[in-house]
């Protein structure tokens, strides 16, 4: 005979503690983008305020915009540290190297990517009546 206690009791939670930044400037509404450097065939992602301050990053650094849209900074937060696990390196400045592997990445999540460098597959399927 196997001698096993059983033994009742209640678990208890661990409270723990985050860092969580409940400034107003995350949820603030502006542009989330992707920038490509032709010479250096990288990407930028980034978040900006309004179409001026935009328009100053791209056309400063001969970067070409490849798509925009509505979003804010906790959106930008998200997205580079789901990059970070997936294991995708980047620099100090949000930029990555261009791999067809990063724009899928990228359109799976939602970031806006255009569609001049990445062509989303369709998949079809046929139904075979016998």
């Amino acid at each position: 005979m196997n001698n096993r206690k059983i033994i009742k009791g209640y678990k208890t939670l661990i409270s723990s503690s985050f860092n969580i930044d409940n400034s107003r400037d995350k949820f603030k509404d502006g542009i989330i983008y992707t920038l490509y450097s032709d010479e250096f065939n990288s990407l930028k992602v980034g978040y900006a305020e309004n179409d001026k301050v935009l328009e100053k990053k791209f056309s400063n650094n001969g970067l070409i915009l490849l798509d925009m849209k509505k979003g804010n900074k906790k959106d930008l937060f998200l997205l580079i540290t789901t990059l970070k696990e997936l294991g995708i390196k980047y620099s100090d400045n949000l930029y990555f190297n261009y791999s067809s592997s990063l724009m899928r990445h990228l359109s799976t999540l939602g970031w806006p990517v255009g569609r001049s460098l990445y062509k989303q597959r369709k998949i079809k399927k046929k139904l075979l009546c016998a």
